[in-house]
């Protein structure tokens, strides 16, 4: 299985690439991102691009994927609405132009709890990544779209956004009284990995949005 990862830099993005060097039946994983990130590895290559508004340069490399996983995000807080909007609408849906030759590529959305597929709600950023979700969701292609609430980073991976680590250090102890009182919001960037993974087996199939509960049973 051939897989594209985007947004590998990031918190979830280094736990779904280590699971997918892991994983026996993934032999290529091609990391598109703006600079090297100096992990080496047989599978992995990575392909550097700095314009995510245009990603045909790039396309004859993307060709031929099984899946593409989906992990570029920012936090809406401190950008203007026009910047948040690229980077979580048209960032990912140039993403999907591109490998959506292939109608049987799965493509694996990081969305979040709490994001508006009626795109009519209040919070600007869950209207923004619902209209994400919605176009994905109508594309010729396997489209999942997760949403994770409290995501556990395992096995050393951090956040690529500083006061993101502050907050993850400074919470770290939630983690175990979470998932003892509010399982079903609770997963973690191994799980994340494996349930995209797993996604890959489902060819399709409802539900396409998936939930922490649900993230972590496909994951098991």
């Amino acid at each position: 299985m051939k897989v594209i990862l985007f947004g590998a830099s990031g918190m979830v993005g280094q736990g779904v690439l280590r699971a997918c060097l892991e994983d026996p039946e993934v032999t290529e994983v091609l990391a598109v991102v703006r600079r090297p990130q100096g992990r080496a590895h047989p599978k992995l290559r990575e392909v550097l691009h700095s314009d995510f508004t245009d990603l045909t340069p790039i396309a004859g490399e993307l060709a031929g994927a099984d899946a593409c996983f989906y992990c570029l995000g920012v936090s809406a807080a401190g950008r203007d609405a026009a910047e948040y909007e690229t980077i979580t609408y048209t960032y990912t849906l140039e993403a999907a132009r591109v490998v959506a030759d292939n109608p049987a590529l799965t493509f694996v959305y990081v969305s979040g709890e709490g994001t508006d597929s009626t795109e009519q709600g209040r919070s600007a950023w869950a209207r923004v990544k619902g209209r994400t979700e919605n176009a994905l969701l109508a594309m010729d292609m396997h489209a999942y779209a997760f949403r994770p609430g409290w995501i556990q980073p395992l096995h050393g991976e951090t956040s690529g956004t500083r006061w993101y680590r502050v907050m993850y250090r400074l919470t770290s102890w939630l983690y175990p009284v979470l998932r003892r009182v509010a399982p079903r919001y609770v997963t973690s960037t191994e799980q994340m990995g494996r349930a995209m993974l797993a996604a890959t087996r489902l060819n399709g199939a409802e539900p396409r949005i998936l939930h922490t509960d649900d993230i972590n049973r496909l994951a098991s």
